[in-house]
């Protein structure tokens, strides 16, 4: 198995190097190609997907798990317009961010250049092959995929397509490579290959992400997990927060950017709980609150400290009453993760406050922390959410998988 790896990785850095120097038009069209294949082998992909689910729903997997896997008619389309949509994104590769002139004469500046090859870990989800390869093609690197042994088939079958669609427009088809085997082995051989891989980005829970970054001999971009914190304000609109919460916690619950932690004012919090709680109970969501959200929440379960730290992904909600915003973002920095957090409130110095002062990686203002995507966020897809500060910090989309070197120009400066 090793050898196929290593194998894999040769592979991989010299297509990196053509794709270095691929123009942005090459690169356009083997976006566009890819995304006319996917509609027109949704047939071919469907039945690959069948098997998965079907053996998914054998093994009794959750339905929230096999839920992730289903490539329905709807999930095929998004992946084809993220396609599109990274294909007509700018080329950040070459892009000179800035210049100075220095004292003698000598112009410096920083030159957008691709990550390399870049090796990703992740789970359940297909769609994550394509919108992976998407962004790396982009980019202009290589990318070695390993998912996750439930949707086997289905991510064979993408990445069979992606293949075909680079090498029809000219491009190194190993630019895309997909671990086709379920050997856990492939896994710890993968996050061996310094020599081959630049950057290691798993996508997945907390326990695989750990493991990739106790075994990766190469830099990891990762996040552990995604505890976000929605705080009502004293000064928020009661209907507006119902609506942010709600969806924030309900819409998809087993995802990272969803709502774990509800901060409430206290002097909103007599008309706003019981209104919400309603809404949430309908939701199917059990609270978990302090003290003070019980006494007006009275099924509310009581909240241990445990419940503070939670991501539960599921539908669970923890609640708390704070005296003020100050005390608010004092238990995110202390309980939170840095991933998504979110202020309702119609005051403008305490948004702008909270902004400035809660640091996650995407802070929101009268916003659902579900927005926290690169797609939502104008990224055209994203590689995965980075609450590492180092290289990149949030969602990971084209410009954040190039680094940049420095450039000079002179006109025959000498150093003394």
């Amino acid at each position: 198995m090793r050898e196929k790896i290593v194998e894999m990785g040769r592979k991989a850095r010299d297509a990196a190097h053509l794709m270095a120097k691929a123009d942005s038009t090459r690169k356009r069209d083997a976006l566009e190609r890819m995304a006319v294949t996917l509609e027109r082998e949704a047939g071919s992909i469907g039945e690959a997907n069948r098997l998965d689910v079907e053996a998914a729903v054998g093994r009794g997997l959750p339905g929230a798990k096999v839920d992730r896997l289903i490539i329905s008619e709807k999930v095929l389309k998004e992946m084809a317009s993220g396609l599109r949509e990274v294909a007509m994104l700018p080329d950040p590769v070459g892009e000179v961010t800035r210049m100075w002139t220095r004292p003698n004469g000598l112009r410096v500046g920083r030159m957008r250049i691709p990550l390399g090859v870049i090796g990703i870990v992740y789970e359940s989800r297909p769609n994550v092959t394509v919108d992976a390869a998407a962004l790396c093609i982009k980019a202009g690197n290589a990318v070695i995929l390993r998912g996750g042994s439930e949707a086997f088939h289905s991510n064979t079958r993408l990445a069979e397509i992606l293949r075909e669609s680079l090498a029809g427009a000219g491009l190194p088809a190993d630019a895309v490579q997909f671990v086709d085997t379920t050997d856990r082995q492939a896994v710890l051989d993968l996050l061996g290959l310094e020599d081959y891989v630049d950057v290691m980005i798993p996508r997945g829970g907390e326990d695989l992400i750990r493991f990739v970054v106790q075994n990766a001999r190469m830099p990891v971009l990762k996040h552990y997990k995604g505890v976000c914190h929605v705080y009502v304000d004293l000064d928020a609109d009661i209907d507006m927060a119902k609506k942010i919460c709600l969806n924030a916690k309900v819409q998809r619950p087993g995802v990272c950017n969803a709502m774990e932690t509800l901060l409430v004012h206290e002097g909103v919090a007599g008309a706003f709980l019981p209104v919400a709680a309603a809404a949430f109970r309908d939701a199917g969501v059990e609270l978990r609150g302090c003290e003070k959200t019980r006494a007006l929440v009275p099924d509310c379960i009581p909240a241990t400290e445990a419940d503070w730290y939670a991501e539960y992904l599921d539908l669970i909600l923890a609640v708390r009453v704070v005296p003020d915003m100050d005390e608010a973002i004092r238990h995110i920095t202390r309980y939170g993760s840095q991933h998504t957090e979110a202020i309702v409130t119609e005051n403008f110095e305490r948004a702008h406050r909270f902004i400035q002062e809660v640091q996650s990686s995407l802070v929101l203002v009268n916003a659902s922390t579900r927005f926290n995507d690169g797609f939502q966020l104008g990224l055209g897809a994203e590689i995965g959410i980075s609450t590492s500060r180092l290289h990149a910090f949030g969602p990971m989309g084209v410009e954040e998988l190039t680094t940049t070197k420095f450039i000079a120009f002179g006109n025959g400066q000498l150093r003394s």
